[in-house]
C-alpha cells in the first residue's frame, strides 16, 4: 500500500497514538478469552485453534445478483459472500418489489436469471436493475450460511421507494397533480398540501388516509409471514430523523405531512409496532438513517420510551463526492472522517443505547486511477479499523461493491471491484483486515490439568488435535 499518496497532514491525524488506541480498543471490544477442557487432551498436547467465521457483521448489498453480464463476473460476485462478506442486504424497495398492487416480487422470473441479464446491452435501463426478486437471494444466502438483512419497509422517498399505484389512489383532482409519477413527486405533494394541517388533510382525504395506512401495514405483514426468521434483520424505518426533527411525527394523526410528501401518521412508531407484532422475536428490527445527530438519538430514545422494539441503530456514511476523498487525503481541516470526528459521531450515537450497524458505506476512488484507488484503500483500511474498534459497533456494510453499479447520482467509482470484477486495492485492504489481521489462527498447548486457553476474535472456531494413539480429533466451538 502506497502511503505516500496521503499527505503529512493526513498521517498527522492518523498518527501512531491514534493507531495504538484503535488496536487497544479492538482487543478490548472484539476479542474474548476462552478456557475449556477437551476430551482426551492431556498436558502438553498441541491444539490448533482456527477461526472459521466472525460474530461481527461484514456485509454488502447483493443488489446485482446475476446482473453483471457474464458468468465469470457473476461467479466472482457470488464468491464474495462467504469469503469477504458474511451478511447480504436484500432490496425490498417498495416500487420495484411490488410494481403491481398485490403482486410482490418474491419469486424469481426469467428476467431475474443470469441467462436474461447476459443478453441485456444496457442493464441500467432495465426497471429491475439492482432490484432482483428476493426469494432467489435468500435461498442463495441460506445455501452459503450468509446472514440476510432486509432493506427497507417504510421510506417516504418517491423516486426510489413509494409505488406509483399507491399515489394513484389519491382522489381527483389531486391525483392529476402528482401522477404520472416523476422524480419531483415529493415536492408536488408537499406543495399541493402546504397550507393544510395533517388533520385537515385527513379530513379531506379519509379514504386515502385509510389506504395509505393499510398498505403500509399489509406490506410489513406480508413479508413477515413469507420469511419469518429466514431474514435475520430488517430496516423497518429508513431516513425518518428529518421528519422527527421537523416535528412531523404526531401520534394522534392519521397522516404525516412528511418532508417527502404524504405518509402514514406517526409512521416510525406504527411501523415498528406492526413489525414487532408479526415477526418472531429472534428477528432484529432496525431503524436506519444518514442524519447522525441529536435528532436521530432523541427519536430513538423517544421510540424506546414508547415501548418500541429497536434492536439495532443503523447509520449511513457515504463519501459520494470524489473531492471529499481528495480532501481527506490532503488532511484538510474541514475534511470529513478525521479520527476525532468519527469518534465524536460514534460517541453521540452510543448515547441512544443500541448496537450500531454502519449499514451503508461508500468510499470513492477519485478518478479511479492508480493514485485514486490507493487513496480509497488507505481511507478504507483506517476507517474500518476505527469503526471495528467502537464498543457498540455490531457490523459494517459496504454499499456498491462493483464500479458502475450504483443508483443514478451515486459515484461509478466507489466499488471494491472494477465493472469487470477485478479487485481494487481497497478490496485487498479489506480482505487483509477481515481474513488475516482480524482472524485468530494459532496453536496452544494444554496445561497441567488438560485445559486449553486462548484469546481470540469472537466467532466460530474449529479446535483440532492428535490423540496419543494417533487419532485426529476436532470439535467446533463458539467464542463470544
Amino acid at each position: 500500500m502506497n502511503k505516500e499518496v496521503m499527505s503529512k497532514g493526513y498521517w498527522a491525524l492518523w498518527n501512531d497514538e491514534v493507531q495504538a488506541r484503535i488496536d487497544r480498543d479492538i482487543d478490548a471490544h472484539r476479542k474474548a478469552d476462552a478456557s475449556l477442557q477437551l476430551e482426551g487432551v492431556t498436558e502438553g498436547v498441541e491444539v490448533r485453534v482456527e477461526q472459521l467465521d466472525h460474530a461481527f457483521v461484514f456485509g454488502s448489498h447483493i443488489f446485482n445478483f446475476n446482473q453483471l453480464g457474464t458468468e465469470a463476473r457473476n461467479t466472482r460476485y457470488k464468491e464474495l459472500f462467504g469469503t469477504l462478506f458474511n451478511s447480504a442486504t436484500i432490496p425490498f424497495y417498495w416500487s420495484k418489489f411490488e410494481p403491481e398492487e398485490g403482486h410482490p416480487r418474491f419469486k424469481g422470473e426469467h428476467r431475474d436469471t443470469e441467462a436474461y441479464w447476459n443478453t441485456v446491452e444496457d442493464p441500467q435501463s432495465e426497471a429491475h436493475w439492482r432490484r432482483p426478486a428476493t426469494d432467489p437471494l435468500v435461498e442463495f444466502c441460506e445455501a452459503k450460511g450468509i446472514r440476510c438483512h432486509g432493506h427497507t419497509f417504510i421510506w417516504g422517498n418517491c423516486r426510489w421507494h413509494m409505488p406509483e399505484w399507491l399515489l394513484a389512489k389519491l382522489p381527483s383532482p389531486y391525483r392529476e397533480q402528482v401522477v404520472p409519477f416523476n422524480n419531483a413527486c415529493e415536492n408536488a405533494t408537499t406543495e399541493l398540501f402546504k397550507d393544510y394541517t395533517p388533520a385537515q388533510i385527513e379530513a379531506l382525504l379519509p379514504d386515502f388516509t385509510r389506504i395509505l395506512n393499510t398498505a403500509m401495514a399489509k406490506r410489513i405483514i406480508d413479508c413477515a409471514l413469507h420469511y419469518k426468521t429466514r431474514i435475520q434483520s430488517w430496516d423497518v424505518v429508513n431516513e425518518s430523523a428529518m421528519d422527527y426533527g421537523l416535528g412531523n411525527m404526531i401520534p394522534e394523526d392519521g397522516i404525516c405531512k412528511s418532508h417527502y410528501g404524504l405518509l402514514p401518521g406517526d409512521y416510525d412508531y406504527r411501523s415498528l409496532k406492526i413489525a414487532e407484532s408479526v415477526f418472531p422475536k429472534a428477528v432484529n428490527l432496525n431503524i436506519n438513517d444518514y442524519k447522525l445527530n441529536q435528532d436521530y438519538v432523541r427519536q430513538i430514545k423517544g421510540l424506546l420510551e414508547r415501548g418500541c422494539k429497536i434492536d439495532v441503530m443503523g447509520a449511513q456514511m457515504h463519501l459520494f463526492n470524489p473531492q471529499d476523498c481528495l480532501d481527506i487525503a490532503e488532511g484538510k481541516p474541514g475534511a470529513h472522517q478525521a479520527p476525532k470526528d468519527v469518534r465524536a459521531t460514534m460517541d453521540l450515537l452510543e448515547t441512544a443505547g443500541r448496537p450500531i450497524h454502519l449499514s451503508e458505506i461508500t468510499i470513492t476512488a477519485p478518478n479511479n486511477d492508480e493514485r485514486g484507488q490507493a487513496i480509497q484503500a488507505i481511507i478504507t483500511r483506517n476507517l474500518y479499523r476505527l469503526w471495528f474498534s467502537v464498543k457498540s459497533m455490531m457490523g459494517i456494510t459496504w454499499w456498491n461493491t462493483v464500479d458502475g453499479c450504483g443508483a443514478p447520482g451515486e459515484p461509478s467509482v466507489s466499488g471494491l471491484f472494477t465493472r469487470d470484477m477485478q479487485a481494487k486495492p481497497a478490496c485487498h485492504a479489506l480482505n487483509d483486515l477481515i481474513n488475516r489481521e482480524w482472524k485468530t489462527d494459532m496453536v496452544v498447548q494444554a496445561s497441567e490439568d488438560g485445559r486449553i486457553s486462548f484469546r481470540g476474535f469472537r466467532g466460530n472456531y474449529r479446535l483440532s488435535w492428535t490423540q496419543p494413539n494417533g487419532e485426529a480429533r476436532s470439535v467446533n466451538y463458539r467464542l463470544g
